[in-house]
């Protein structure tokens, strides 16, 4: 190869005396041409400076014009909508939350309106980022509450309480003063982390007969104008701030903020206190040349110098009809536009030497036509070297390496489809072991689900028998005491006419007799005789209802399909879940709404549609009190945990049970899941997952009817059952 590439560089010298040439006219034109350049740059300097900055004058201008304009233009629109009556400014909640929907769609800080009555309601992005509600009621103290939302821009919870006084603030009073669309004195807050220095735009609004109601205010956040300064082209070597007549720098290009800390508040600064010297000094030689700022009345350019070099200078009044009055300064040192003018020498010369260069390069690539061939064999086999098959080398035009190159791709296409081969055989059996795993998995899962329903049906059969022989080993006790309550009533009424009568044949006055009896309260005692009686047969009543409930219940002795009363199967599941139904010490009780309709004997296993109501209810108890958990007491009571349960006959043949409570729903996409095994959105140690999926499978396959979930999210969440009033295919074990 070396003799190779020897041979080849003795064969270009005649091309590169060629070149050569032509290289020196490249360079001796460009270099002309950059002279001439560097001449006429110097003489275009001034030019240059005033359009530049006459530009971002305009732009600025623009900017202004677009971005101040907006919130006059939000309040006409609200003040518009509430003149029509499309807002009711005493719906506070629904206003805030329309406010909220506006901060959405436009770039502003505040949206907000205050009422001659005290009250306030808005939506504000205090932070630049987060949206927050303000709802103040009329008067102080502790007034205001500030309630952070979620993504539909729904209240979620209080993050601060304070006064608030809306005729105390100049926003509110300064359009109401004036009767007319204007803007409030910049204002200033000092929130964590997040300066607030704004302008607020406020109009007064009228009701339909045209009576004052109160303010529209919208406000701009200031910092975000020097935002859009520091992306100015010019921001990079010069500096373009605005100022307000008296002096108060509103914004500014450079990376230093136009305001202050003293003490936790937020300072505004005037230009010739800014932290920049730029700014401090141009605004003083300003000032000093028009005796301050209320002279300046139209665009005006100067050249002053700072720090010994010279500054072009800018400044063009800026003002709009609702009362604001800036001046915007664009200052650019003479060396910005030089260092352009100096950057073109420089590219005159590097051009020139990278013609010089390119030509030279052409020489040096060019013997190198022959060695590449080669080189490409080398990185092919490399690359096969290292797994890389997929390998094809282009052929030359030099014969010797063209019957190589051949050779090479034969060889390495023999290679591709021996290990092409290979990894057919390697997926095929890989295809088998996935599909031999997933059999198994799927096996598994089955598996694991009838285990659960076997574990669960044997609890279900093991409370089934505990239910039964506590209800017999109670039952005949209650039977007995209830039994002899009767004679026992027939007895004693039998002694008290016995006494009566005593009393009536001999009424002679016996003073042992009479102290005894007052001694026993023998009146009193007879009375409340009769009362104790009555109130022992309202228990043994009781108990002996309770007891026919659990058996009811349990229906352990009912392994075949029984016409019975679904709704004696509801109400001894209710009863079981009394407890739950309760008050408790931090809620009220939660409610039962029967809407039951006249429904016929149906054929089912008894026992299992219990255990089916009694999973659906146990969740809709548990809904109500994750629910219960989230709200105050005032609001559970506006709104109190209910459960309805509803039955009908849907047509002949079938009827139909829905459970619903109005508790927050299931999300759609728990929904999708809810009857799936061993799925569970509750804690740990707090549900199997297998509570509806068991419910479904005792609905539909034992009974060969159907199990619907119907939830609405915020609304609550109804289960309905459909069940054919007599079953003739679905008679299964």
């Amino acid at each position: 190869m070396k003799k190779f590439n020897s041979t080849k560089t003795k064969a270009f010298p005649l091309q590169l005396v060629l070149i050569i040439p032509f290289v020196l006219q490249i360079f001796g034109a460009v270099s002309l041409v950059g002279y001439l350049s560097f001449k006429n740059g110097q003489k275009a300097v001034n030019d240059l400076a005033d359009q530049l900055m006459a530009r971002t004058s305009t732009m600025v201008d623009q900017y202004l014009q677009s971005y101040l304009s907006i919130p006059h233009k939000v309040n006409q629109i609200n003040a518009d909508a509430i003149g029509m009556g499309l807002l009711n400014v005493r719906d506070r909640k629904t206003i805030g939350k329309y406010f909220w929907k506006q901060m959405q769609a436009y770039d502003l800080s505040y949206i907000g309106i205050g009422l001659s009555t005290g009250e306030a309601a808005g939506a504000g992005r205090y932070d630049g980022k987060t949206l927050t509600i303000d709802d103040c009621s009329a008067k102080p103290p502790k007034n205001c509450y500030t309630y952070a939302t979620d993504r539909k821009g729904d209240r979620t919870r209080v993050t601060t309480i304070y006064d608030w006084d809306n005729f105390s603030m100049s926003w509110y009073t300064g359009p109401i003063k004036a009767g007319r669309p204007i803007w409030s004195q910049i204002y200033t807050l000092n929130y964590p982390n997040h300066p607030y220095i704004a302008a607020s735009a406020g109009r007064p609004i009228y009701d339909v007969q045209n009576r004052l109601l109160g303010i529209v205010a919208t406000d701009i956040h200031l910092l975000k104008l020097s935002e859009f300064l520091r992306r100015l082209d010019v921001s990079r070597t010069g500096q373009v701030f605005i100022l307000e007549r008296n002096g108060m720098l509103i914004a500014n290009s450079n990376p230093q903020q136009p305001f202050t800390l003293v003490k936790e508040n937020i300072q505004r600064l005037k230009a010739t206190d800014s932290p920049d010297p730029l700014i401090q000094d141009i605004t003083q030689q300003i000032q000093q040349q028009f005796n301050g700022f209320q002279s300046i009345s139209e665009p005006t350019k100067l050249q002053l110098k700072w720090q010994g070099e010279p500054n072009f200078v800018y400044i063009s009044p800026w003002r709009d009809q609702y009362g604001l009055d800036w001046l915007v300064v664009v200052s650019v040192p003479e060396h910005t536009f030089m260092t352009q003018i100096n950057a073109n020498t420089s590219t005159t010369i590097l051009l020139c030497l990278g013609a010089l260069t390119v030509a030279i390069l052409m020489g040096y690539l060019t013997s190198h036509l022959i060695t590449q061939p080669i080189v490409r064999l080398n990185r092919a086999s490399q690359a096969m070297a290292a797994g890389n098959l997929n390998q094809v080398v282009d052929v030359s035009n030099i014969q010797e390496l063209n019957i190589l190159a051949h050779s090479f791709n034969y060889m390495a296409g023999q290679l591709g489809e021996f290990f092409s081969a290979l990894e057919n055989s390697k997926a095929e059996l890989e295809d088998r072991v996935e599909e031999r795993t997933a059999e198994l998995k799927i096996t598994l899962s089955e598996l694991q689900r009838t285990q659960a329903q076997v574990v669960q049906s044997e609890k279900m059969s093991s409370l089934g028998q505990l239910v039964a022989g506590v209800a017999h080993e109670i039952n005949n006790p209650v039977n007995f005491i209830h039994g002899n309550i009767a004679h026992l009533n027939e007895y004693t009424q039998d002694l008290l006419r016995m006494i009566y009568l005593y009393q009536q044949r001999h009424s002679s006055y016996d003073p042992e007799i009479q102290a005894f009896a007052e001694e026993i309260d023998l009146e009193f005692l007879i009375e409340d005789l009769q009362k104790m009686l009555s109130s022992m047969r309202m228990g043994t009543e009781r108990i002996r209802n309770i007891v026919l409930s659990l058996r009811n219940f349990s229906r352990i002795d009912e392994a075949e399909f029984k016409a019975v009363d679904i709704h004696e199967g509801i109400e001894s599941t209710l009863l079981i879940l009394q407890h739950r139904l309760k008050a408790k010490s931090d809620r009220p009780a939660i409610e039962i709404i029967r809407d039951y309709g006249n429904l016929p004997q149906t054929e089912c296993y008894a026992g299992q549609l219990n255990q089916v109501f009694m999973n659906i209810l146990v969740n809709a108890m548990d809904a109500l009190d994750e629910v219960n958990a989230q709200r105050t007491c005032e609001e559970i009571k506006e709104n109190p945990a209910q459960i309805t349960i509803r039955t009908l006959v849907s047509d002949s043949q079938w009827i139909e049970i829905a459970i619903a409570d109005n508790g927050l729903g299931i999300p759609e996409q728990v929904q999708n899941r809810i009857f799936d095994p061993f799925f569970t959105t509750k804690p740990v140690g707090k549900g199997t997952g297998m509570g509806m999926a068991i419910s479904y499978q005792i609905i539909v396959e034992k009974h060969g009817g159907k199990l619907d979930c119907f939830s609405t999210f915020d609304k609550g969440t109804e289960f309905i059952i459909q069940l054919p009033i007599r079953q003739q295919v679905f008679k299964v074990a």
